[in-house]
């Protein structure tokens, strides 16, 4: 069957890695289906009889290695190509890719590119009958085990070949690398002598710069909630606690109009000085103040009443406004929603941020659905918005990653299971306590050096 369009399946179990590849091979002129796991994959390949499959190995219900197996084992399907994508950390893995019969290994990370480049070699370059034919299984024992390989002539070459490959592109990367050191040894050797004269200059500019940061930490304190806000209908409780004297963590929550209440917490990746003025930044354009560069609230220009931004607006704003290239390599999350003071209905786009926590009353704490890519990271990406229905007595935690990922001495992660223990352990005690309750845990988590991430803690409760 003549196809003018060709068709390629990817077997992914992450949604967002998954539809990014998708969306770059339809940019590129390909027929591009996800299926989310092994057993899903399959069935498209079964029913859509593609030209290629490119598949990540660790996936739930069937792994790489099972779905390439059972491509090459079925007889409408074993003469289309399989890429395996691999970080190749083992000789292992080239063995079971032969022993599944795959025809080519790519390393993550990889290059668009490179993965086209290696689709169209296998597409110009069919699986022949005699190939097929000709294969036969043969015992291989690696690290204690036997693997039946039974990969053609043809196969084996395609991937020992792409493994060749792979290494040399890796070599390659560590002649620069080591380019790279030479070069910088010799510049360091030059920039030492001028740092020696510079040395007296900057102990003369620390008082200043010790000025200027404070200063700068009063700008980023007021990026954080000024007075509580008296709302009948909730009661709010949060704990900001930088790592650093400028942080790139900040949080707020206002009422957009008479029924709204919005609420979010922001993560910019690093600490210092230009994490502390993209925070800065970001926070002016979510003022709740109606202006030009607000992305909040908006006047109705027929009715003059305010009218409340959808958090999917917000957040796919933030990230045409802010792309990482323009600032300086800086990128960062959010977890931004709306709460309608009347139904109680949590409507948010979670923006490479952790998710939300709901702790109904009398029940357990849960994480609430939420995924998607951090702002600046890709143009034009779309964000989903995610719906939770509240009620009386329940409360909502939105909150940085540096309360599960705090790490102790031995550098062991709190965790988001220890976190929602504790959670549920301090539920009886009242919003402010439980959020104190929560930021000592961590204290108490990272001694004796203590938290080497901001700590945001927002906590809602439905009166």
């Amino acid at each position: 069957m003549n196809r003018t369009t060709p068709i390629v399946v990817i077997a992914e179990d992450s949604r967002v890695q998954g539809k990014v590849l998708q969306q770059r091979l339809i940019a590129a002129g390909y027929d591009a289906h996800v299926g989310i796991n092994g057993e899903l994959a399959l069935e498209l390949a079964q029913k859509l009889k593609p030209d290629i499959v490119v598949s990540d190995i660790e996936m739930p219900k069937m792994n790489g290695y099972e779905l390439c197996n059972a491509i090459k084992q079925s007889e409408e399907l074993k003469r289309c190509p399989v890429i395996l994508l691999s970080t190749l950390n083992d000789a292992e893995d080239i063995i079971k890719g032969l022993a599944a019969g795959a025809d080519n290994y790519i390393t993550k990370p990889y290059d668009i590119k490179f993965l086209i480049a290696r689709i169209e070699d296998l597409r110009s370059n069919p699986i022949q009958d005699v190939d097929l034919e000709s294969s036969s299984t043969i015992p291989v024992t690696l690290g204690g085990q036997v693997y039946e390989v039974r990969s053609g002539r043809q196969q084996t070459l395609n991937l020992l070949v792409s493994v060749f490959e792979n290494a040399v592109e890796k070599n390659k990367e560590l002649h620069r690398s080591n380019e790279y050191l030479i070069l910088a040894k010799e510049k360091l050797s030059a920039w030492n002598t001028q740092l020696e004269s510079l040395n007296s200059q900057l102990n003369e500019l620390n008082s200043r710069m010790k000025r200027d940061l404070q200063a700068a930490a009063r700008m980023q304190q007021s990026l954080l909630p000024n007075e509580p806000i008296e709302i009948p209908e909730v009661a709010i409780a949060w704990d900001y606690t930088p790592c650093e004297e400028l942080a790139g963590d900040f949080l707020n929550y206002a009422k957009l109009d008479e029924n709204t209440l919005g609420l979010y917490v922001v993560d910019v990746c690093g600490h210092g000085a230009a994490s502390a003025l993209l925070a800065v930044a970001i926070g002016r354009v979510l003022s709740t103040v109606v202006s030009a560069t607000s992305l909040l609230v908006r006047l109705d220009p027929f009715t003059g009443k305010r009218v409340v931004t959808p958090p999917t607006t917000v957040v796919g704003e933030l990230n045409k406004r802010f792309p990482m290239e323009s600032q300086g390599g800086l990128h960062f999350t959010i977890l931004y929603g709306v709460l309608d003071l009347r139904t109680k209905l949590f409507r948010y786009a979670c923006a490479g941020h952790p998710q939300p926590v709901h702790l109904p009353k009398g029940q357990k704490a849960v994480f609430a659905s939420g995924e998607g890519l951090a702002v600046g990271w890709v143009d034009d990406v779309e964000f989903d918005e995610f719906t939770l229905q509240l009620a009386t007595g329940d409360r909502l935690l939105l909150y940085s990653d540096g309360v599960p990922e705090a790490m102790d001495a031995s550098l062991e992660q709190l965790t988001n299971q220890r976190m929602l223990d504790e959670l549920d352990a301090s539920r009886e005690k009242t919003l402010g306590d439980q959020v104190i309750h929560v930021r000592e845990i961590v204290n108490e988590w990272c001694k004796p050096k203590g938290p080497l991430d901001d700590v945001s803690i927002l906590l809602v409760e439905i009166q």
